[in-house]
């Protein structure tokens, strides 16, 4: 993990329909991918594309086992062989949950900060790898520490939290800086590729209305969003363009009803909802976001992206590896 973030150009591949990428999900912070000593590249936030679903193991046949088991026979075996061999091979038994693989740096970092690393996860601010260095001299190598907090940040669970927008927080726990916009974009992108849908889900519809979300509480124009957010995959960028024009047609929406809650004379929300057989809430908030787009500042011009730096930067995902 480096020190500076950066917010490298958008590659990560909205899914084409969310419904179809039934690729295994990713694993926990906790867990040890397959590659878990992949250097550098090991530091991205959402960087990690999901393990490789592997099959159970299974032990050769004997020669002199049965080819047909029926009821009461014992001269098969082949059971036996089979969950013989899953054990060699280190998978558990259908049924069974073997032990997890844990990198001990993880470990030690959920003693330490249980309000970051436990439980509940929180977005890391930019500089914490150097920050835990200097916090515990001596008791972290510096490379189990940056593939630690490689696995931790790449993991879903902590991709969630990026997505829903949350504050980047320190050691003690303390929010200490905002979530740049470029970074829950990336990692909303990064969640839902990951996502198997229920029956009948459309993931699709879903993305669409969180990015869409993400781009209101954003403060930004759309014209500033849109620099920092689009990339080179079509998929992702045509989502990004729906949900501009979602955003675009509830806020007409929005200004037509100030626009006639004005004119009405009505003497409050509630009268003018009942006169037109509308729920109160729905058209108080619509009000809000109307005088909102009104009273709103001049915006201000898109932040510049963070320089490139020669490793992974955090919180922006790199595209995920292709998926068997």
């Amino acid at each position: 993990m480096t020190d500076n973030a950066t917010a490298p150009e958008s590659q990560n591949p909205a899914p084409a329909a969310p419904a179809a990428s039934a690729a295994a999900p990713a694993t926990d912070s906790q867990a040890v991918p397959a590659a878990a000593a992949g250097g550098e590249a090991g530091t991205s936030e959402a960087s990690a594309a999901p393990e490789a679903a592997g099959g159970e193991g299974r032990a050769p046949r004997s020669p002199n086992a049965s080819r047909r088991g029926g009821r009461g026979r014992s001269g098969g075996g082949g059971g036996q062989n089979r969950q013989t061999g899953e054990a060699a091979a280190g998978t558990p038994p259908k049924g069974q949950s073997g032990p997890r693989r844990t990198h001990p740096a993880l470990e030690q970092l959920a003693g330490f900060y249980p309000h970051l690393f436990g439980a509940q996860f929180l977005p890391l601010k930019r500089g914490i790898f150097q920050d835990l260095q200097d916090a515990h001299p001596g008791v972290f190598e510096k490379e189990d520490l940056k593939a630690a907090l490689g696995i931790h940040t790449r993991s879903t669970r902590y991709l969630q939290v990026v997505a829903e927008g949350r504050q980047r927080h320190d050691l003690s726990g303390q929010p200490v800086e905002a979530m740049a916009p470029e970074h829950v974009h990336h990692a909303l992108l990064e969640v839902f590729r990951r996502k198997k849908p229920r029956d009948g889900e459309d993931l699709t519809a879903k993305l669409r209305r969180r990015i869409a979300q993400a781009y209101e509480a954003s403060g930004l124009t759309r014209e500033a969003y849109d620099a920092l957010v689009r990339g080179r995959d079509e998929r992702a960028n045509a989502l990004l363009d729906e949900a501009f024009a979602e955003v675009a047609e509830r806020d007409a929406k929005a200004e037509a009803l100030l626009r006639a809650f004005e004119a009405s004379g009505s003497a409050s929300v509630e009268q003018f909802a009942d006169m037109y057989g509308m729920d109160a809430r729905a058209v108080e908030r619509q009000l809000q976001r109307a005088r909102q787009l009104h009273n709103a500042p001049a915006p201000a011009p898109a932040p510049a992206p963070t320089p490139t730096t020669t490793t992974a930067p955090v919180d922006a995902p790199a595209e995920p590896a292709a998926e068997a």
